[in-house]
């Protein structure tokens, strides 16, 4: 067996992971591995839903951020400040400044 095969992946390798694919401006990578983390059975956490919704800021993919962002929400992810101003931070980058508002008032009703 390789040395690949002996490392269980978990919350941190998935996260180190992510976090190299955003500094890196590649954020169809970083939805790979969110997919991957899911298909191993490794739960999310703020911090993965913060480096993925940044990732597809930086990438000026605003859409792929509110829908990150929206996902955080729905599930059992503590969706912490950092994480709306991300979202919130795509949107306007994105020229939907609407949105970004849409965003906030959505998290001051939860």
């Amino acid at each position: 067996r390789n040395a690949q095969s002996k490392v269980k992946s978990n919350i941190v390798t998935f996260n180190s992971a992510i976090s190299a694919c955003e500094k890196g401006g590649a954020w169809e990578k970083v939805l790979l591995l969110i997919t991957a983390m899911a298909q191993n059975a490794v739960q999310s956490d703020v911090f993965t839903s913060s480096a993925a919704i940044s990732s597809c800021e930086k990438s000026r993919e605003w859409e792929q951020a509110v829908q990150r962002f929206s996902i955080a929400t729905r599930s059992t992810i503590e969706s912490g400040t950092i994480t709306l101003n991300a979202a919130i931070s795509a949107s306007e980058k994105g020229g939907k400044w609407r949105k970004a508002l849409q965003l906030r008032a959505e998290m001051e009703q939860n």
